[in-house]
């Protein structure tokens, strides 16, 4: 059901964009040609963002993936639509319309569609999957497996990542923090670059702060509006560790 589901998103995709492609003077199998040669970009796009937490790295990807679109655009025109004559001579080149060669509009296109994908994915496994309640990972070359009840919050360190529990064990493990924020869904908060925490036993302290298992974790300015719309406020006046 769920393959089925992803399937019909990019049908659905490419046919959108095909109606785009043949406005601007395609015919209709040119602009589903057209229309499929964006999907490989905008998987890749979907899929490298989010193991990338360095801005400039996100830059580099996009400007990779954008060069990717226009080559496959211009190899298209270039070498498949090209038409000769039975002497070998030019009689036919398809235009590339002004639009496909602004990067702007390629961005757009591209981001759109991965965008689109992500959130149809992300509600189909909330429709059709029921959710984990443990989660195994890789500590020290050993697979340890904890109920994600038990994870209190993790902590980004440079190359790794500490998962922290609510008995105060304390896990290292070298998948980014962006990559467990998509494995661990909405139970989890992201508060801060380097923090992920558990809503169940998070609390708003202040504009600064959350109290998870008894300690102050930092909310950096990024994250303070949704952190205090989505954590209830710190009840007690005393102080956490």
């Amino acid at each position: 059901m769920r393959l089925l589901g992803r399937i019909s998103y990019w049908a659905f995709a490419v046919s959108l964009l095909a109606v785009i492609l043949e406005s601007l003077g395609y015919s209709i199998t040119n602009s589903f040609m057209l229309a499929l040669l964006f999907c490989p970009c905008a998987i890749a796009l979907e899929f490298a963002m989010p193991k990338t937490e360095r801005l400039l790295d996100k830059v580099y990807l996009s400007i990779a993936v954008l060069i990717s679109a226009t080559l496959l655009i211009l190899i298209l025109h270039e070498c498949i639509w090209t038409q000769y004559s039975a002497e070998g001579f030019l009689v036919k080149s398809a235009g590339i319309p002004p639009v496909l060669g602004n990067p702007v509009f390629l961005g757009l296109i591209l981001s759109a569609m991965a965008l689109g994908d992500y959130g149809w994915k992300k509600k189909l496994s909330d429709m059709l999957a029921d959710k984990p309640e443990s989660i195994t990972f890789c500590s020290e070359r050993k697979n340890v497996t904890l109920p994600l009840k038990e994870i209190a919050f993790i902590e980004s360190n440079d190359t790794e990542v500490r998962i922290v529990t609510v008995q105060g064990e304390s896990f290292r493990n070298k998948t980014g923090i962006g990559r467990w924020e998509n494995l661990l869904g909405e139970d989890f908060l992201r508060t801060h670059r380097s923090y992920l925490v558990n809503r169940s036993l998070a609390s708003f302290d202040s504009s600064e702060t959350v109290i998870v298992a008894g300690l102050r974790i930092p909310v950096s300015r990024k994250y303070r509006e949704k952190v205090s719309g989505a954590l209830p406020k710190q009840a007690s006046s005393s102080h956490a560790n």
